[in-house]
């Protein structure tokens, strides 16, 4: 599983690269021990100069620390992160950095503006999808098929989740979770907001013209210095075409985050792939599409739409985007990829067999394979 991560992620950047500035190095971080949000991350900047390589360690550090702040899983010596806050949850408030505060007022503020549609608290359910999904996964490759969890396990793990049991003490930068039973999980968010925050420092130093892409949370830092746009492919869920399904063009600093059904999943017993996006609603992971891609400034924002759209009907998922619009002043485009079957409108293009749609809006930045 962790190979075919990598093999799919390999493909969008290359893509990417492809079409940017000749003559460039890009930095690639391919070791996946490193831990950093579990993916390959890659690095460019033009015009490059003496400085490039020193620029990405410095970006490489930055995504560290985020991974290491935002990590539910490990504990790392010193720190207090978002898995100090789930194991103190019932017992006490938890003193953290800044960082960690910043990105659950972002999360809540999407949870809010999708009407908890996104919503970070429900830990104790993904919680209960993560660990079938890892022994599905082991099983997998030893050839045999992974188990499903029980309704009653899913139904008693729903119902502990909730705002209203997160307590964020600005003041004092604490978090505290009042009920023992209630966790967060920030798989919908970190990788986009740290990719964001990322870009940002680079662009303090006076870098543009280049990229970070952490596992297709790709945040470009300015126009490309040779003038021409920036092509990105949303990558093609069964890996057949290299290009990708259909590009991207779009000039500036600007985000691009894909959601997909195509990585993280296992075989269970009944034969059907289970993936980790689990819709709020069913309890079990969406199945609507292959895969959603966001085309918007903030990447973290990016990131959250992807998510939140994946589990939502086309219109209801074009209702949070327009929400997002009029609320930030920032474009956003979508894209959705699902099986001819399950078209929801007739405004598209089919590609391998798979139904492309978009908003309206991005229709001139789209560049389609022939």
């Amino acid at each position: 599983m962790k190979i075919k991560n990598k093999f799919l992620t390999i493909i969008l950047t290359a893509t990417l690269v492809s079409c940017s500035t000749k003559n460039t190095t890009v930095y690639k971080n391919t070791d996946l021990t490193s831990k950093i949000f579990d993916t390959v991350y890659s690095y460019q900047e033009a015009p490059e100069t003496s400085s490039s390589a020193s620029n990405y360690e410095y970006s490489l550090e930055l995504l560290t620390k985020y991974n290491n702040l935002y990590d539910i899983y490990n504990n790392y010596d010193g720190l207090n992160n978002l898995k100090t806050i789930n194991d103190n949850a019932g017992i006490q408030p938890v003193k953290v950095d800044k960082a960690i505060i910043d990105m659950l007022k972002g999360a809540k503020h999407f949870y809010e503006l999708s009407n908890g549609e996104f919503d970070i608290t429900m830990g104790s359910l993904l919680k209960v999808w993560h660990k079938y999904r890892e022994e599905g996964i082991s099983l997998n490759e030893q050839g045999l098929k992974g188990n499903l969890p029980t309704d009653e396990e899913l139904q008693e793990a729903s119902k502990y989740k909730g705002w209203d049991k997160v307590i964020i003490d600005e003041e004092n930068s604490t978090v505290y979770i009042t009920d023992s039973n209630v966790s967060l999980d920030v798989g919908g968010i970190a990788k986009g907001y740290a990719a964001e925050q990322v870009a940002k420092a680079l662009q303090e130093k006076g870098i543009s013209g280049g990229f970070v892409n952490v596992g297709r949370n790709i945040r470009t830092t300015g126009d490309k210095i040779d003038g021409s746009d920036w092509r990105i492919g949303v990558a093609d869920p069964s890996g057949i075409s290299a290009n990708g399904l259909v590009a991207i063009k779009h000039s500036g600093a600007f985000s691009i985050v894909t959601s997909g059904d195509y990585e993280r999943y296992y075989v269970a017993s009944d034969g059907n792939n289970y993936h980790h996006i689990i819709d709020p609603s069913t309890l079990y992971p969406a199945s609507l599409y292959h895969s959603v891609t966001i085309v918007t400034p903030d990447s973290g924002a990016a990131d959250c739409l992807s998510t939140t759209l994946f589990t939502l009907s086309i219109e209801e998922g074009q209702k949070v985007l327009d929400k997002y619009k009029e609320e930030s002043g920032n474009y956003a485009y979508a894209i959705w990829v699902c099986d001819q079957d399950k078209t929801q409108n007739t405004s598209g293009k089919v590609v391998n067999n798979y139904f492309i749609t978009y908003s309206a809006d991005i229709e001139d930045y789209l560049v389609w394979y022939e």
